[in-house]
């Protein structure tokens, strides 16, 4: 069977799924030692090559826009279910919702560089220290808040599955078009039926594909329209893989 990284969320079978899903990241330790030898050789580029240029241009704009800290430091849920502190460059004002409460749309604590931030998702820039601190890899499900994680454990059954491997930078929910708060069950559940497909069908290959489409993404974004469809048409691919 082929699967498009464009086309629809997979269906997951009902079944015995602790059990199950084990089985198949149980036998990838080659894939494991490999991916974390391109997430440290990548992240360390990153934070060499851009991230050293790129931090002061930012966190100078930053401060200017809004009071408050160049970073946002939040507690995510990571593999396993562990506890970690996951840095983001601050996009909205000092709120004490911030732990609790998912941005929504035209949300007023956004700040003006926080839209901006958020559009390109350089305000997740920083999350290459977490992947070389071996917190998070480059591909794979994002980190939840508690509170998220919690809630969407009670509408999705054995929701937590996704945890079984590192969260990431980006991931297959959001290549096919999932990003930003889920704020209703069909969101929650069709990312979740990506992050268990990539639990799946985790490969080098798929990371791989993955990488290319987040980077072909973030092109059309500074791209005028008339050349948006060219890099679409190369972003398009299948996976050769099986549900």
């Amino acid at each position: 069977m082929e699967v498009t990284l464009l086309q629809d969320a997979p269906l997951i079978v009902q079944g015995k799924r602790s059990t199950s899903y084990r089985h198949y990241i149980a036998d990838k330790w080659t894939y494991f030692l490999l991916k974390r030898i391109i997430d440290m050789v990548l992240s360390v580029l990153m934070i060499l090559v851009v991230f050293s240029w790129l931090l002061p241009l930012l966190a100078l704009w930053v401060k200017l826009d809004s009071r408050g800290p160049v970073f946002f430091l939040q507690k995510r849920v990571g593999k396993g279910g562990r506890s970690f502190t996951c840095y983001k460059f601050r996009t909205m004002v000092l709120n004490e919702e911030a732990d609790e409460k998912q941005a929504e749309e035209n949300d007023s604590r956004i700040t003006r560089a926080g839209h901006w931030l958020r559009k390109t998702n350089l305000d997740e820039f920083p999350q290459f220290v977490n992947v070389l601190l071996g917190q998070m890899s480059i591909v794979g499900p994002r980190p939840h808040m508690h509170a998220d994680c919690r809630q969407f454990a009670r509408m999705i059954p054995h929701y937590k599955l996704r945890n079984m491997v590192k969260p990431g930078i980006t991931g297959l929910a959001q290549v096919n078009g999932f990003h930003g708060p889920a704020m209703d069950y069909e969101a929650i559940s069709r990312r979740y039926q990506w992050d268990i497909f990539y639990l799946r069908n985790a490969s080098t290959w798929l990371d791989v594909k993955i990488m290319a489409r987040t980077f072909l993404q973030r092109i059309r974004l500074r791209l005028p329209a008339a050349t948006k469809q060219s890099w679409a048409d190369l972003a398009a691919g299948k996976h050769p893989g099986s549900c």
